[in-house]
């Protein structure tokens, strides 16, 4: 009997008495461990050797989980951080908090994600709490940390940790479980027979060469199989984020809508985030509790003098014989402080206003895909940054009819044609109203927007003289109407699912 080469190794490496793993038959037989597999599939297809397989499920702290062990859980530390500075008392300012604990960056938002999840306190409004009853010692996630962190890679049905604890630990990336198939081979009946009366080695080639075609040698060689059902190394290339893929289709479908695209900082001063949109200084949106201010430098230098003063006029007397504007403090120093914008509607207060390109006659479209920040409480629709879709059109006599034929046409685009629409008040808008879509996991009612048409008080110290509608939309929404995605923290941020980001589909 003849057999190639590594045919003739694995067997005679292979026991008939007991079971070789394959890892093991490539130690004994100095072969790359597929090199051995492939040989063990072919030999069992002769009925050579018997294949039998398991699947071993480990796990393991990741760098990050066992960077955790070393200075405790975010969630934790922000605890500790919160009873010292008495919040088990009263409320206290999370940046206070926040600054005491230490954390930074990415591990703000893990504290943020999970402190209320796990009974620590609560956050509401930019203010903390704490519950003087919680104990971080009896933490599951971080006894089960420290104890893999102990025992390195180990079996997940040798370690004392219950499943839901695991499952949360893989979804923050702070373990990782392997699955691997140990295959074992046995040597049958026949092939104790066949080595016993000796097998020769076959001389195969394993791939074509250019020199054995010019030669003419491929038509004398015996060629190897090929087991194209063998095993293979598992590669995750790289590919465009779905929110991203989505945000381009988003543009490409407004394009054709015949919008043009706006561009613009992602810090402004507060004069064309707010001030323009006939926001009063005074409002609760426009505090520090819900905006990011920046810290340096502090304020812009340079505004147009003349739009200034209508703005501040706007405010402080209206626009109008029917005006009356707010009747309460404007300060141009609170205008000119710069923020990172809440709204993409910064964009259009600039373009409306000619600072970009200058003077816009209508008819016009334009739209932005852009990121926004908002300093708002985490929950499965709202992040701290997202990307809003900002849209308006200036055109003589517009109505709520044609506001609402924009969008019907606009999300028909996406397969959704349930869109519905409720009354809202907006200070810049008038009439106004929200966008609502059906989630097709739940059946609940996702709000997916906020439209109207601009108020005069807005538009005049703008220059502009005809009618705008506009609307600022949530991209994550869309992807939330689209997918079946019932937290955007899935997506993106420091806890996103990798595993369902590679696997969803995008659809077209």
């Amino acid at each position: 009997m003849q057999l190639p080469a590594q045919q003739v190794a694995v067997l005679e490496a292979a026991s008939a008495d007991e079971a070789t793993s394959v890892d093991a038959l490539a130690a004994a037989t100095d072969l790359p461990p597929e090199t051995v597999t492939g040989a063990v599939f072919e030999l069992e297809d002769e009925g050579l050797v018997a294949v039998t397989e398991r699947v071993d499920e480990t796990v393991a702290p990741t760098n990050e989980g066992r960077d955790y062990v070393e200075a405790g859980l975010p969630e934790v530390r922000l605890y500790e951080a919160a009873l010292e500075a008495g919040a088990d008392s009263d409320p206290v300012s999370m940046g206070q908090v926040i600054g005491a604990s230490g954390l930074e960056g990415g591990a703000v938002d893990i504290a943020l994600s999970n402190y209320a999840r796990k009974g620590y306190g609560a956050i509401d409004s930019g203010e903390i709490t704490a519950d003087p009853d919680a104990d971080p010692t009896a933490d599951a996630e971080a006894n089960a940390l420290a104890a893999l962190a102990d025992a390195g890679e180990a079996a997940v049905d040798s370690v004392d940790i219950d499943a839901d604890t695991l499952d949360q630990l893989e979804r923050r990336g702070l373990v990782e479980r392997t699955e691997s198939t140990i295959r074992q081979a046995t040597l049958t009946e026949r092939a104790v027979t066949e080595l016993m009366g000796g097998i020769e080695t076959a001389e195969t080639v394993g791939q074509v060469t250019p020199e054995l075609l010019t030669s003419g040698e491929w038509a004398d060689v015996e060629f190897a199989d090929y087991n194209v059902e063998a095993d293979a190394e598992q590669f995750e290339g790289g590919k465009v984020h779905i929110l991203r893929q989505t945000a381009e289709r988003v543009k490409d479908v407004l394009v054709g809508m015949g919008f043009q695209e706006m561009e613009g900082p992602h810090v402004d001063a507060d004069f064309w985030i707010n001030d323009c949109l006939f926001m009063p200084q005074d409002h609760p949106a426009r505090t520090h509790w819900d905006r990011f201010a920046l810290e340096q430098p502090t304020h812009i230098d340079d505004l147009p003098t003349d739009l200034v003063d209508r703005v501040e006029r706007a405010h402080r007397e209206g626009v109008g014989d029917d005006g009356e504007g707010y009747h309460s403090p404007w300060d141009e120093d609170f205008a000119r402080a710069l923020a990172l914008r809440g709204h993409t509607t910064s964009l259009s207060t600039r373009y409306l206003a000619g600072q970009e390109i200058g003077e816009i006659e209508p008819p016009a479209r334009f739209f932005s895909v852009e990121k926004v920040y908002r300093n708002d409480t985490l929950d499965p629709t709202h992040l701290l940054e997202f990307f809003q879709i900002e849209g308006w059109v200036m055109a003589e006599d517009l109505s709520v009819r044609d506001l609402m034929g924009t969008f019907e046409e606009f999300y028909a685009q996406f397969g959704i044609t349930d869109i519905e629409f409720k009354p809202h008040y907006n200070p810049y808008t008038e009439p106004s109203f929200e966008l609502f879509g059906t989630h097709p996991t739940t059946g609940e009612q996702v709000e997916i927007g906020n439209s109207g048409i601009f108020r005069e008080e807005m538009l005049e110290p703008l220059g502009v003289e005809c009618d705008v509608m506009a609307w600022g939309l949530a991209l994550e929404r869309l992807l939330m109407l689209m997918y079946g995605f019932e937290d955007i923290r899935d997506i993106h941020g420091t806890l996103c699912d990798l595993e369902l980001l590679r696997e969803t589909e995008v659809t077209y």
